[in-house]
């Protein structure tokens, strides 16, 4: 069995992890991290992970961008390998989360849905087939009113899956209403919607001459996130030091 560490325990994302956690056999989660102390658990809970004193096979983080720091330290120096689904990480996060992974296995996706990786990994079949028989691709991409980022980086991952099948050939296009002019033949469109409190939709579309291919996801509630993360955690269990994503965790099942 996997013993995880939740960093960020008490938030919407630990909380909906560990109900998940409790009904699957296969992992446990032994210790808490959060500043906020107003929710009972199962397991103690910490309010720093320098202050953990139980030893874990695995962290799962959805915490935020300040405390990641002090994860990554903690992880390198205890040797745990962590799911880092922590988002707004600035570049030289980013620089020090490369640099952990080379001494400590961690995960990191744009995306931690099983639905959205296994979306990727099909979409580079299809542009391979479809773009150079002329389809247009793009991807309409909806969420909620509060969501700050447009387009969303799954949205991004999404373009980027297809674009590396195609050697990079293709540039994004976000904003069509700057200029009037015909579509060009190599560029991925991307829109955003932003209303109510859709919590992701994205939809890619491969339009030929006379047929139209679609490919959607749809995601109804967090709790996808968070069952890819908790299968990332399995997964990462005894693992050497590297940089993982969720494509290794579609791979290895």
């Amino acid at each position: 069995m996997t013993r995880a560490i939740m960093n960020g325990c008490n938030g919407k994302m630990g909380q909906c992890i560990t109900n998940i956690c409790k009904a699957d056999p296969d992992i446990e989660i032994v210790a808490g991290i959060d500043v906020y102390d107003g929710i009972k658990n199962d397991y103690p809970v910490f309010p720093s992970i320098s202050a953990c004193t139980v030893k874990a096979d695995v962290v799962i983080d959805f915490s935020n961008a300040s405390a990641v720091d002090e994860l990554l330290e903690y992880c390198v120096a205890t040797q745990t390998p962590v799911v880092l689904c922590t988002t707004g990480l600035s570049d030289e996060q980013l620089a020090k989360m490369e640099a952990a992974s080379g001494k400590v296995a961690v995960l990191k996706s744009a995306n931690m849905s099983l639905g959205i990786n296994t979306l990727m990994e099909l979409l580079k079949k299809a542009a391979l087939v479809f773009a150079p028989a002329g389809f247009d691709m793009e991807i309409v991409e909806k969420h909620h009113n509060q969501k700050l980022d447009a387009p969303s980086g799954t949205a991004l991952a999404l373009a980027d899956s297809m674009n590396e099948a195609l050697d990079e050939k293709y540039e994004y296009v976000y904003d069509r209403s700057k200029e009037r002019k015909k579509r060009d033949k190599y560029e991925i469109g991307i829109s955003a919607v932003r209303g109510g409190n859709i919590v992701g939709e994205h939809e890619v579309i491969f339009a030929g001459q006379d047929e139209v291919i679609e490919f959607k996801h749809t995601a109804y509630s967090k709790a996808v996130f968070a069952k890819g993360a908790v299968e990332a955690a399995k997964f990462l269990t005894g693992k050497p030091a590297g940089r993982y994503d969720m494509a290794d965790v579609i791979a290895a099942k």
